[in-house]
């Protein structure tokens, strides 16, 4: 004997949920990462950027990384040049240079401190709280622009973003991140202040 069961049924014990779930995903969203400050100087033959980035995690971030989930954080940076096409209306931007600089955040349990490891440079810092490794992820200091784009710094921005790289995460976590606004932060682009 095979029972069956009513569609009505099916649709209300797996739309339900699904509709629930959905409304309490858009309710808890992550904070935006913020740059408040993003200033270039000019250093000897040079130029530099020095930014301030604030990260509020959400509570679903800082639970993996106490639970010793490495999170990836990338701050990404663009040098863009534009031409007016058409008077002062219609311009054409193109992009000079473009530079990502990856850290990772883990939580060492044995010794209960927080690594922060510059992956492109292979160092690595510890902290003993969360706040203070974020607080030190969060200073870009004498950050180098190529020389050789800024002959000419009348038409040119710099500008920068940060967020947590989803696709950097353990497999098994991916897909729940890719789905989910707890996960995914990131500030929108921001234009550094020239001297």
């Amino acid at each position: 004997m095979v029972f069956t069961m009513p569609v009505c049924v099916i649709a209300k014990t797996t739309l339900l949920p699904m509709c629930l779930l959905g409304f309490s995903l858009v309710s808890q969203a992550a904070e935006l990462i913020s740059i408040p400050h993003a200033k270039v100087t000019k250093t000897g033959n040079g130029y530099t950027l020095n930014a301030i980035i604030h990260y509020p995690l959400s509570p679903r971030i800082i639970e993996a990384i106490d639970h010793g989930v490495p999170i990836t954080f990338k701050q990404e940076f663009q040098l863009t040049d534009t031409l007016p096409l058409i008077g002062q209306y219609w311009q054409w931007q193109r992009t000079l240079w473009s530079s990502t600089v990856p850290y990772q955040l883990r939580y060492h349990a044995l010794s209960k401190q927080y690594l922060l490891i510059a992956l492109d440079a292979s160092k690595q810092r510890s902290f003993p709280t969360l706040d203070a490794t974020l607080t030190a992820l969060g200073k870009v200091e004498q950050f180098n622009l190529p020389p050789e784009h800024l002959a000419d710094l009348s038409n040119l921005t710099l500008q920068i973003r940060s967020g947590v790289d989803i696709h950097d995460l353990p497999t098994p976590m991916r897909l729940g991140a890719l789905i989910s606004d707890k996960w995914q932060i990131e500030s929108p682009w921001v234009k550094a202040t020239w001297p």
